[in-house]
């Protein structure tokens, strides 16, 4: 076609026009933000979230709900925790920020972590003090422990169980105790302390006591004092 032949240009001119009506929108196109996609929404609230949730010798797995139609209209996401102190494990809620005005929206997901957590290994009693050989390691879904579940060993050895367990049974903080290290109508050691100065004298307790614990003690002048255990059949107090 040789367009300076006139009968070209008449030819062209339609196409011309069409060309001229859809510039402005061609011009929009192109500018415009990426919108994000359901997939590539929940591909990138998966990914954040399993670098959340990471730990060492833990395996992460996250499950997000589909996004609903109102996130096709959510530029650049952003996904951020919402609250504070939100527990990564089980059902977890996810702020997404969208576009250049941060307008928020929320999102749904599940996080399995799967880590080492500690059972009995027998039937206890309550009152028993805990030691190496009655703890099992075991593995699985932390999601699915009780919220204070012990999962450092260290945290239950030595301690007092208050509570009869079954064998298998996942041990929790809120199960144990310090061990007593002084018990009612004990005689024990009182260590009056200060700037310069240091007594010890003898009184009897008039409660049982873990370490760090604060207790009533009764001297030998019949006074009655509170002091703080810090020992075996010894306890402080301060001036």
């Amino acid at each position: 076609m040789n367009l300076h032949r006139p009968e070209d240009r008449d030819a062209m001119a339609p196409c011309l026009q069409r060309c001229i009506r859809f510039l402005p929108m061609l011009v929009l196109m192109a500018g415009a933000p990426a919108l994000a996609s359901a997939p590539a929404l929940a591909e990138t609230v998966r990914a954040f979230l399993e670098q959340a949730a990471a730990r060492p010798g833990e395996q992460v797995r996250v499950t997000v709900a589909a996004p609903d139609a109102a996130f096709t209209t959510c530029q650049n996401p952003r996904p951020f925790l919402p609250g504070h102190g939100q527990r990564l494990q089980g059902r977890v809620s996810v702020g997404i920020r969208c576009g250049e005005h941060g307008r928020v929206r929320y999102l749904q997901a599940r996080v399995s972590v799967i880590g080492e957590y500690w059972v009995t290994r027998r039937a206890l009693d309550a009152g028993e003090v805990i030691g190496a050989g009655m703890l099992e390691r075991k593995q699985g879904d932390l999601s699915e422990l009780p919220r204070h579940a012990i999962r450092d060993p260290d945290q239950a050895l030595g301690q007092v169980l208050t509570r009869p367990l079954a064998a298998n049974s996942v041990l929790s903080d809120r199960q144990l105790r310090q061990r007593n290290l002084v018990s009612r109508r004990q005689n024990v050691s009182v260590v009056a302390s200060g700037k310069g100065f240091r007594i010890a004298r003898e009184g009897e307790a008039l409660q049982d006591g873990a370490l760090g614990e604060r207790i009533r003690i009764r001297m030998n002048n019949r006074q009655t004092l509170t002091a703080t255990v810090t020992g075996r059949g010894q306890v402080a107090v301060d001036y």
